[in-house]
């Protein structure tokens, strides 16, 4: 708990230091930005094959306020394309597994539950999905082939988005607008905001490493006024 605090102190320190750099209108929105940001929820993306795709993930996450989400890579990379993404990709997290077995181990040992993204499974809708029993993961599978075996045999629950038209299925970026907007919406309504929203500890850490992205020769500075060197930072 010291450690902590004291590392708190040192990003307290830090963040005042570079806000002088910054308008308070900057400021002003990351913070309310993070107060929004949750990490309840995440996605992982396996085998995203098209770059846009891929950006539009990023996209989502950042629109909708998911801080995190995972890739698996095994057949192609993760590569979103920049002209989509649009910078969207320096306020995300994104933690990169080497295989699907890996990616589903470290998401349950982190407290997830599950949750494969299929047309073909009756199970539950973004409407009745309970957002209220525990973190989840939405696994959104490659775009030709879906999800795999693997996340088929290892899932706690299937989603689905209803259809009333004669069309199977919405492409993967259609899909995950629809449902990580429904479930964050539904999330900061029915869901504690202990549970939710990030530790104010995390919110320091996310605030700082924005400033440091954010506000030119960021380095330079806080060398120059508190004696940080790189290797510090």
């Amino acid at each position: 708990m010291k450690n902590t605090a004291n590392r708190d102190a040192l990003l307290a320190e830090r963040i005042a230091c570079l806000r002088e750099f910054m308008t308070e209108e900057r400021f002003d929105l990351f913070v309310r930005t993070l107060s929004m940001r949750t990490r309840y929820a995440t996605l992982l993306a396996e085998n995203t094959y098209h770059g846009q795709n891929a950006a539009a993930l990023i996209r989502h996450c950042e629109a909708f306020g998911v801080q995190r989400m995972h890739t698996v890579e095994t057949l192609c990379p993760f590569e979103p394309n920049t002209a989509i993404a649009r910078g969207t990709e320096r306020w995300i997290d994104v933690e990169r597994h080497a295989s699907t077995d890996e990616a589903l181990a470290a998401l349950r040992g982190a407290g997830y539950r599950i949750v494969a993204t299929t047309p073909h499974r009756e199970d539950s809708t973004p409407e009745t999905f309970d957002v209220a029993a525990g973190p989840f993961a939405l696994v959104f599978g490659t775009e030709h082939s879906g999800i795999s075996d693997e996340v088929i045999a290892g899932a706690d629950a299937f989603l689905r988005i209803p259809m009333c038209g004669m069309v199977e299925s919405l492409n993967v970026s259609a899909s995950a607008a629809i449902i990580v907007y429904q479930l964050t919406q539904r999330i900061r309504r029915d869901v504690d905001p202990h549970a939710w929203q990030l530790p104010e500890s995390e919110r320091l850490d996310i605030l700082y490493r924005w400033m440091l992205l954010s506000v030119k020769d960021s380095q330079r500075i806080l060398e120059m006024k508190l004696g940080i060197s790189p290797a510090e930072l």
